[in-house]
């Protein structure tokens, strides 16, 4: 059992480099299956848990995986055999469900157990399921555990998703990129991972426009091949950094960034009066005094990400003023509003909406990370705060940041990694 120890109150300054994208990964990662060849995936954050376990489902299925270096692997996909994905895969993974359009696409067929990962909330899959049986698979689902596809065929046809679903149209793109005739997928996210799917998918040969609008067009191909592809990097884990320098008060320059990605959050730093500097691939933010209030609604891509609104609500529970913060995505993601409440900050929680009443400053507590952003946000309070923080259950933020504790430390942060003794074992020993 491993937690971290924050001793905070001091700015955050210097360059951070940011990982590649884990939302990409885990959908680039099941699409390489989709060829009988080897692609060579650069950008990769290897160390991340979530991509640790997508690569351990590919060689459970016969895939061989080779590590190049610290963030290139190779997968040879030529002798994947099986079309089973198991519960012992997917318990701590959300994006588990991939491997059915992938799988889908590359036999005719799948067996996935349901996904696990942070809980947020239902995460129902039934635009997948949807756009799955419009492409002509027969779909059944075991105990509310199993999904098992079944086709003698997959053949395109236009598909209207009722909500926007990054998960439903990552699955329908994987499945549909080999089926027969073109499918259209209207209603489609429009998030910047899709973008990056859909440009890996087209490097092994698909045919694949309009990823990035509401609209996609997909005309199945008979064969793909394999391919050398960078991952873009990370819109999350650069917006993290990005608020931490905020709420410290610190001068950060984030390097390794697509500033096109961050519009949203960049927007809402300035209206909480920080400074946002805008490079090729850089941006750097520093913060001057307290910040101001503002409010924030999640939306999908293009609006304010919901995997960036605990992070950004440290910093509003700092602000001067009230502020109002909307979840429009997830019905469970305010969890972590007791954890700061430990901490001194102000916060009363009505449904989807959360009144931040800014306090002046925060004070180091036990806490622990309810679900992976959140305890993102922890990180960034126990740096923001007098005293020492001490995080548990940090098994969740392993699942999305990679070298969090490295990078902190190298712009300043006073955090680190320790482990202690399990309480529940040793209750278990002295029985």
């Amino acid at each position: 059992m491993e937690k971290f120890i924050i001793n905070g109150g001091t700015p955050l300054n210097g360059e951070v480099t940011i990982s590649g994208a884990k939302n990409a990964a885990l959908a680039i990662i099941p699409a390489s299956i989709l060829c009988r060849d080897v692609c060579r995936i650069e950008n990769l954050p290897v160390s991340i848990s979530d991509v640790n376990y997508m690569m351990k489902a590919l060689r459970h299925i016969g895939a061989e995986v080779k590590f190049i270096n610290e963030s290139t692997i190779e997968v040879d996909s030529r002798h994947v055999s099986s079309y089973v994905i198991s519960h012992d895969m997917t318990r701590y993974l959300r994006a588990s469900y991939y491997f059915i359009g992938a799988l889908l696409g590359r036999f005719g067929r799948a067996r996935v157990a349901m996904p696990g990962g942070c809980y947020l909330g239902p995460r129902p899959i039934d635009q997948h399921i949807k756009g799955f049986e419009l492409l002509g698979a027969k779909i059944s689902v075991e105990d509310n555990a199993i999904v098992e596809a079944n086709s003698g065929g997959l053949f395109g046809a236009p598909i209207y998703l009722d909500v926007v679903s990054v998960g439903a149209t990552v699955n329908i793109m994987l499945a549909a990129c080999r089926a027969e005739g073109q499918t259209i997928i209207e209603n489609a996210a429009k998030e910047p991972h899709i973008v990056d799917l859909a440009n890996f998918l087209n490097s092994m040969g698909a045919d694949i426009r309009g990823a990035g609008t509401d609209t996609i067009k997909i005309r199945g191909v008979e064969n793909l091949h394999g391919c050398t592809y960078s991952i873009i990097p990370d819109q999350i884990e650069a917006g993290t950094f990005m608020v931490a320098a905020a709420a410290t008060g610190g001068d950060v320059l984030i390097k390794n960034v697509i500033p096109k990605h961050l519009e949203s959050i960049s927007t809402k730093l300035i209206e909480c009066g920080a400074e946002v500097e805008e490079y090729d691939e850089a941006v750097k933010v520093s913060m001057k005094g307290r910040p101001g209030r503002c409010n924030i609604k999640t939306m999908p891509h293009p609006g304010f990400p919901t995997d960036m609104q605990p992070q950004f609500a440290v910093l509003l529970a700092l602000a001067e003023g009230t502020s109002i913060v909307s979840e429009s995505i997830w019905s469970n993601r305010f969890r972590y509003t007791e954890q700061l409440a430990r901490m001194g900050a102000n916060i009363t929680v009505d449904g989807q909406i959360a009144m931040i009443h800014g306090v002046e400053s925060l004070k180091g507590a036990p806490v622990r990370a309810d679900d992976l952003r959140a305890g993102a946000a922890m990180i960034i309070a126990g740096l923001a705060a007098s005293g020492t923080t001490e995080i548990e259950d940090i098994l969740y933020i392993d699942r999305g940041y990679e070298h969090v504790v490295e990078k902190f430390s190298n712009i300043g942060g006073d955090i680190r990694r320790v482990t202690c003794k399990d309480p529940d074992s040793e209750i278990e020993s002295a029985g």
